[in-house]
């Protein structure tokens, strides 16, 4: 895909990051975001990322994210099982979108819990954030997997960034869905 400036106002772009993409010769979303990385732009490099990605292309970006960091909460909280059913309700979802999975993902039950405990994942690595969000994302829009990939990898510091945005560059890479 090819960016253009009605990509960018379409996804709002601020205004540093299109003086930055318009001094760049690469104009191919998977370019761009391999550029930002290697400039170390990482957080710009996953906003990139998930605006070029498919619904469940985001989904898996922030199922992959939480389950990154997932052992971090579980080893603070070991009988806390809100991160995990809210990432195995996003990964239901994943694998049959129907309405009815959806609406489990974000039911109270695996997301909403998920979601009471967030400001614990804050303080034990961002597990639970991630897992909500991943969850959430199961039934809502491209910023839930945007925040789940960067709480995850923010909490677990500069190599699990890397690692979450070369998966998502992987799942952009690939001709079908994941």
């Amino acid at each position: 895909m090819k960016i253009t400036q009605e990509w960018l106002d379409k996804w709002d772009a601020c205004e540093p990051g299109q003086k930055w993409f318009w001094a760049q010769e690469k104009r191919d979303h998977l370019r761009v975001v391999e550029k930002l990385i290697k400039e170390k732009r990482l957080g710009w490099a996953n906003w990139v990322i998930v605006r070029g990605m498919t619904r469940k292309h985001f989904l898996a970006y922030a199922i992959y994210a939480a389950r990154q960091v997932l052992d971090i909460f579980e080893k603070k909280y070991p009988g806390d099982n809100r991160p995990r059913a809210a990432i195995e309700a996003a990964e239901t979802c994943l694998k049959k979108d129907t309405p009815g999975n959806r609406a489990a993902a974000g039911a109270a039950g695996a997301a909403g819990a998920a979601r009471e405990a967030v400001w614990a994942a804050w303080a034990a690595g961002a597990a639970v954030g991630a897992a909500a969000l991943a969850a959430w994302a199961a039934g809502a829009a491209v910023g839930a997997a945007a925040l789940a990939a960067w709480a995850a990898g923010a909490a677990a510091g500069v190599k699990m960034q890397l690692k979450i945005l070369f998966y998502g560059l992987k799942l952009l890479k690939r001709k079908v869905e994941p």
